[in-house]
């Protein structure tokens, strides 16, 4: 019986090479498989972080502006019928730049996020964004945001919790705007531009007012539909009333 320490040359050469291909083998698929779990980590948690701080680091910058331009009104009620709306020259806004926060109590007492002016890529990693040529806040027509569903903070994770009568608020330099839900998530095409006019297509509304719109991409970890909530402007405020009803202090 021949042993394995007087094999033929060929056959101990045969068995080195399957050693060696063996061993490589498994060295990549340790390698790829922790090149995956830093990848899933970067994804779920370190985008995260950056993302918390990148719009902590605008809600300051915001309301250091705010700060320094407060002018000395008298506190009073502006009812959404007579909420005054931008002038039609109004400059338009500076992209990229903070001009508002959100707040949604359906997602948690202390959920504020930013608006910035513009839906970039880059932008969006810094909070929400603003759909260039929509309305402005408070204003006739419909006011538009983005914002990412996963990674980058996560700020609309909960988007298909969204139920008809819930607030959406927001508040900018002067003034608080409570918008209304108006029915529950619509999963649509990222095609489908008109749900962002002036009187969104497919929404429940029929003719001019002051609407809002929100999207998301959808599946949660995918990003071929989107989801679109729609929501009406019910009530105003300027900021020296203090905070609107519905929103925890």
């Amino acid at each position: 019986m021949r042993s394995r320490w007087n094999r033929p040359p060929e056959r101990a050469r045969a068995d080195a090479v399957l050693r060696l291909v063996v061993r490589t083998s498994s060295e990549l698929c340790l390698t790829a498989g922790t090149v995956i779990l830093l990848f899933v980590a970067y994804v779920l948690l370190w985008t995260g972080v950056k993302a918390d701080r990148a719009m902590d680091d605008e809600r300051a910058r915001l309301r250091d502006t705010w700060s320094a331009a407060a002018p000395a009104a008298a506190p009073q009620t502006v009812p959404p019928a007579t909420a005054p709306s931008p002038p039609p020259a109004a400059a338009p806004l500076p992209e990229g730049r903070a001009f508002a926060e959100m707040y949604v109590p359906r997602f948690g007492r202390d959920w504020v996020k930013p608006v910035l002016e513009g839906t970039g890529t880059e932008l969006l990693k810094k909070g929400l964004g603003h759909y260039p040529g929509t309305a402005r806040l408070g204003a006739t027509g419909n006011f538009s945001v983005a914002g990412h569903r996963r990674t980058y903070g996560d700020p609309f994770k909960d988007f298909p919790e969204l139920r008809s009568g819930d607030a959406v608020i927001l508040k900018d330099a002067t003034a608080w705007y409570t918008y209304t839900v108006r029915g529950g998530p619509l999963r649509t095409l990222p095609t489908d531009v008109a749900v962002v006019d002036p009187v969104p297509r497919k929404s429940p509304f029929t003719g001019p007012g002051r609407y809002l719109t929100l999207t998301t991409c959808d599946p949660e970890w995918g990003h071929s539909h989107r989801l679109v909530v729609w929501a009406e402007l019910t009530g105003t405020r300027v900021v020296g009333q203090g905070r609107p009803e519905g929103l925890p202090g």
